[in-house]
């Protein structure tokens, strides 16, 4: 497993604007859109590549490069939040399959609120659809926020089964302890993500965080 923190200056500047209070909803979900985006190219400069010759309209012979699976990728949309996410992926990814997951996890009321973070959540999955999966397929599970990292898990249940070529976790911030308890269920997933923030608080919201993506993004 790769843990790949993306924390260059222009990340870190979108991501920024994200955490502040003040940033309104379609501030919020355009700034989601384009770490989707930066999110791909990452990600895509780390896919397999091989050197191949081309002729030029001028009839000249040249090297060049192709990465060998920027069409065999699978975006798995893990609703709703990581919907703007995503549209940003696909800029980067316009050929790539798609499949959608939608979860809810319970929230924690007040009256369940114990003394100490949660260390798992239950999560509700009430629609699935996946294209056929292929054994050359680099699938993509998409979530902005990897708190407890249950909806995850689920997520990657439901993927791994059919047994892609690689599963890739693309995130816009994730929990130190969501991360352990990725690697311990599945050390071959790779996780892209722009901040890892320490701590989980009483009601399983990452801390500093940004809030609930999905209720930003779309009110």
């Amino acid at each position: 497993m790769a843990i790949f923190l993306l924390d260059k200056p222009l990340f870190l500047h979108i991501l920024t604007q994200l955490r502040d209070e003040r940033t309104d909803q379609v501030a919020f979900r355009k700034g989601m859109v384009r770490l989707g985006r930066l999110i791909g190219y990452e990600i895509a400069n780390r896919l397999d590549f091989e050197i191949v010759e081309v002729k030029t309209p001028i009839g000249v012979s040249t090297k060049g490069l192709v990465i060998r699976d920027i069409d065999n990728i699978l975006i798995v949309n893990i609703l709703r939040a990581a919907t703007p996410l995503v549209e940003g992926l696909l800029k980067a990814f316009p050929a790539a399959k798609q499949g959608v997951i939608a979860a809810s996890r319970m929230e924690i009321g007040e009256s369940q609120t114990s003394s100490s973070p949660p260390t798992e959540m239950d999560v509700k999955i009430s629609y699935e659809k996946m294209p056929k999966i292929s054994s050359k397929d680099i699938a993509i599970i998409a979530d902005p926020m990897i708190a407890t990292a249950s909806t995850m898990l689920s997520a990657l249940r439901r993927v791994s089964y059919a047994n892609p070529r690689r599963i890739i976790i693309a995130s816009v911030i994730s929990s130190s302890y969501g991360i352990r308890r990725i690697q311990n269920h599945y050390p071959d997933v790779d996780i892209f993500t722009v901040s890892i923030d320490p701590e989980i608080n009483l009601s399983g919201y990452i801390v500093p965080g940004l809030g609930d993506a999905g209720d930003r993004s779309f009110g």
